[in-house]
């Protein structure tokens, strides 16, 4: 009887933590040691996908407009400068609020691309997933969309990829027609999207004195929505001493009515007669920020007037994100 050939396993590559594929949960783990992915190297992928970052866009030029955009802004955009430049063929790269179809992002027959901000993202970092679409995009066949995916666990944020020097200067659209060159031959499916899309738009206006403060307009008053950079409990504490010592509206039939929490950064929220529009809130806008300077800069106790002020702003805040 002949001799039976010992059995021997062929030796699998050896990949680093790097090069480990994003495969499905119950598939064997592209590292070869013979375990389930999620058993494996996708519990660290799970783990990133579950841990939320408090504030995504923090370190970016503009961090308050970025969060108005992805929270409160129908219509908008903004050019994008990348650190290492503009790959061949894509002659720009631009932020839009919403892409027709809720697509993550487009690249345009062009060969420029559209990033979209305001999607539904499956890890708990903004950031992350949005880097991880700019550059399927920036690889994409012209013409055509990206589609949502989860982003690799150690890929690279926004914060990796954009100039940091350059400026964000949001433009804010009245409706969605920068989704299309020419609007008029569009897709039957593209122009569908337009049309709903425009319908449900709210008026929006970005003023122009200070940053981030968003006037919408809608059927029974208008709004003022302001991004602030501060620290939550400072501001909360800055804006009830202003509103203790009645100086926290922007003019007569004005009313501070609470704030959002949005990204980690606080939105105080002004309701505003239908008749004042946002050139009627320029001034009052820019005369509180500094009334608002000198009460972030104050240090002392809050008064009981002012600890009152404080628990009615807490129990009108809204948590978005």
């Amino acid at each position: 009887m002949a001799k039976k050939r010992p059995h021997t396993k062929a030796k699998r590559p050896q990949l680093t933590d790097e090069e480990i594929p994003v495969v499905g949960a119950r598939e064997p783990c592209p590292c070869g040691s013979g375990r389930r992915y999620k058993a494996c190297h996708g519990r660290a992928a799970a783990h990133a996908a579950t841990e939320l970052v408090q504030r995504p866009f923090e370190s970016l030029p503009g961090e308050c407009d970025w969060v108005a955009l992805r929270e409160l802004v129908p219509a908008a955009t903004a050019a994008l400068t990348l650190r290492e430049g503009l790959p061949e063929g894509v002659p720009s790269v631009t932020l839009a609020t919403v892409l027709p179809m809720a697509w993550p992002a487009l690249r345009r027959d062009d060969g420029s691309v559209l990033l979209g901000l305001q999607n539904d993202t499956a890890s708990g970092d903004i950031s992350r997933d949005l880097a991880d679409t700019l550059q399927r995009a920036l690889r994409a066949e012209p013409g055509t969309p990206v589609q949502g995916r989860r982003a690799p666990a150690e890929g690279p944020r926004l914060q990796d990829l954009l100039d940091l020097s350059a400026p964000f200067e949001p433009v804010v659209h009245s409706g969605f027609e920068f989704w299309v060159p020419d609007a008029e031959n569009a897709t039957p499916e593209v122009a569908a999207s337009l049309e709903r899309a425009n319908a449900a738009a709210i008026p929006t206006v970005r003023l122009q004195g200070v940053q981030a403060a968003y006037w919408c307009e809608t059927p029974e008053k208008n709004h003022l929505r302001w991004v602030m950079p501060h620290a939550e409990e400072q501001l909360l504490d800055a804006l009830a001493r202003l509103h203790a010592a009645g100086g926290s509206s922007l003019g007569e039939g004005t009313r501070l009515v609470g704030s959002f929490r949005a990204h980690g950064l606080t939105v105080p929220v002004w309701d505003l007669p239908s008749g004042v529009g946002a050139e009627d809130v320029e001034k009052p806008a820019a005369e509180f920020a500094e009334r608002l300077a000198g009460a972030l800069a104050a240090d002392a106790p809050l008064t009981p007037d002012e600890r009152r002020a404080r628990g009615g702003l807490t129990n009108r805040q809204v948590t978005l994100s």
